[in-house]
Order: structure tokens, then sequence, then C-alpha cells
């Protein structure tokens, strides 16, 4: 849905005659239980951390790896989540009473 989104998932899938295998790379989403599992743990076990570590990502992360916000300000986020969080009102909360 987020055209700056590059969340995805790695495997190695091995060929059937057991001497090799393949690399792939599928779309993921880092909303997904299973996209936080590193090592056999969960490191995001719940939606919120999931929620925190989307959010910190988009407007944060981006900052320090790319110099802008990962937010193009499309709105997809806002018309596809399925319990309406609007990031444009998360956001107007988060910096409520920050300084300039």
């Amino acid at each position: 849905v987020c055209p700056t989104c590059f969340c995805h998932a790695e495997a190695d899938v091995p060929a059937l005659d057991g001497e090799s295998s393949q690399h792939e790379r599928v779309w993921d989403s880092c909303f997904g239980e299973a996209h936080g599992h590193l090592h056999g743990i969960n490191v995001r076990p719940d939606i919120r951390s999931r929620y925190r570590q989307w959010l910190t990502h988009k407007l944060a992360t981006w900052h320090d790896q790319f110099g802008r916000s990962g937010c193009v300000g499309c709105g997809r986020c806002i018309a596809w989540c399925p319990v309406g969080i609007d990031l444009t009102e998360e956001v107007a909360a988060l910096t409520a009473g920050s300084q300039p």
C-alpha cells in the first residue's frame, strides 16, 4: 500500500535435487506477526510494538537514513488501515506541546 515501503521477507527454498537452493525475497508487511521473528524469537510480539516500529521508521529512521520523511502524504495508509488509524492525527498528537 505505502509507496515508500520496502518491507520484505527472505527465505532459502531448497531444490528438489537436494543439492542447491534458491534465495527468495518477497514483499511482506511489518504489521504481520511473523515479520519480527529473528532466530526463533519474536522481537515485536504485539501489535503495539509493530505499530511503533512502523511509525518510528516512517517518521524518524527515514530522516536518519535518507534525510527526509518516509511519508509522502499520499493517504493510502489512512484509507487502507483496517482499524481507521490516521497517521496525520497520530503525528499531531505526538507533536502537541513540543517546541519548534
